[in-house]
């Protein structure tokens, strides 16, 4: 008697020649393998570590800026934008730069609405609102923009190469009917307690981009989803851990998975690969933070005990954006415009600060030693 083949979802055809997939409500029959099993307890363990970290942090808030805008950065290139992390930063320093103003927006947005999902965990669980106000944040003035920003869509998309149809596009997600009863059952999953939550998330990051329940944006709303669910969850206290780095550079497997639990309900394949994800990030993540640490305690100690505490105060700062003009330095430490100077003179004098312009008062100073370390690409092996 032939076996029946294993499903993820069904595919509705339509008159036009084309058919949409629909998956089935979460959470699927999983069978747990060694292999399974070796990676949640690699994954559960690190971020275990990496969560320690967090908690250790002496200013966690400025801390974690960089490696937000960090993910903010590697999110947006999947979708295209080219726009690096360093631009992003001496933007924010007040440089200007040779890069687009819609690039830098796109990015910009990524950072205010996680932010903005952090910031509303307190009063608001993940839910299809909060995931609203995401994509509406993300969204906001960017080019191409569109007045359904933080609306689900009303109309039939599609994925494949520019240019293509309904009739020959790679993927094409559930109807619009369909669409809100798949929504309903993600977010009934979304509250679900019964499975780990790190397979938990795996399998709703899957299914979020088979919905695909956006015109645009649902790629950045998917991984923004991961941070906060992990956050909610009280996994990790702070956005530390960020998945984009490794999708990017695995990004035919990230694709080639999440076919695979399409086409073949390969659901296994799909969250050793989720997990191995986890795993490798949170180590990436607990070397830089290490590092970044490590060089911040070297610094203090260079400019420590002179008359004046506004040098180690700058380094501190460091820590938040190796890029500072004189004047953002001088708000930020609440000082005078020439205090903040003899400050910036003192990390350049021990090699801590490099000028990179001449933008006469405006001059930016960056801590290249920093910027190395979070422009570096991560070790995956």
């Amino acid at each position: 008697m032939a076996t029946r083949r294993p499903r993820s979802g069904r595919l509705v055809p339509f008159p036009s020649g084309y058919s949409a997939f629909v998956p089935d409500p979460l959470p699927p029959r999983l069978e747990f393998t060694p292999g399974l099993l070796r990676a949640l307890s690699d994954a559960d363990r690190l971020v275990g570590q990496l969560a320690g970290e967090g908690r250790s942090l002496p200013n966690p808030h400025l801390f974690i800026r960089p490696f937000v805008k960090r993910e903010a950065v590697l999110s947006s290139r999947i979708e295209g934008t080219q726009a690096t992390l360093g631009e992003l930063l001496a933007t924010d320093a007040g440089a200007r730069v040779n890069r687009s103003p819609e690039d830098l927006r796109e990015v910009a947005n990524y950072v205010v609405a996680l932010e903005h999902g952090i910031a509303r965990l307190t009063s608001l669980p993940l839910s299809l609102r909060l995931v609203r106000e995401l994509h509406e944040k993300l969204m906001a003035w960017v080019r191409g923009g569109r007045a359904d920003a933080g609306e689900f869509r009303r109309t039939q998309n599609w994925i494949g190469a520019p240019g293509c149809t309904l009739q020959n596009a790679s993927y094409v997600p559930p109807p619009v009917d369909e669409m809100k009863e798949c929504l309903h059952q993600w977010e009934k999953f979304l509250h679900d307690r019964s499975l780990p939550p790190l397979i938990q998330i795996g399998l709703l990051h899957y299914q979020f981009e088979a919905v695909h329940p956006f015109l645009d944006g649902n790629g950045r709303v998917g991984r923004l989803l991961i941070t906060l669910f992990l956050i909610e969850r009280q996994i990790l206290p702070t956005p530390l851990l960020y998945l984009s780095a490794f999708f990017e550079m695995t990004r035919s497997d990230y694709y080639a998975r999440l076919a695979g639990v399409t086409r073949r309900a390969a659901w296994v394949d799909w969250l050793e690969y989720f997990l191995n994800g986890v795993a490798r990030m949170s180590e990436d993540a607990l070397a830089r933070a290490a590092r970044i640490n490590g060089l911040l305690a070297e610094w203090r100690r260079t400019v420590s005990g002179g008359s004046s505490r506004n040098p180690a105060a700058l380094v501190e700062l460091l820590a938040e954006n190796p890029f500072w003009t004189i004047k953002k330095a001088a708000e930020r430490l609440g000082v005078a415009f020439t205090t903040a100077r003899r400050a910036v003179v003192r990390l350049l004098d021990v090699g801590i600060l490099d000028q990179i312009d001449n933008a006469g008062r405006d001059r930016v100073y960056c801590a290249r030693r920093i910027m190395d370390i979070l422009d570096e690409p991560p070790n995956l092996q």
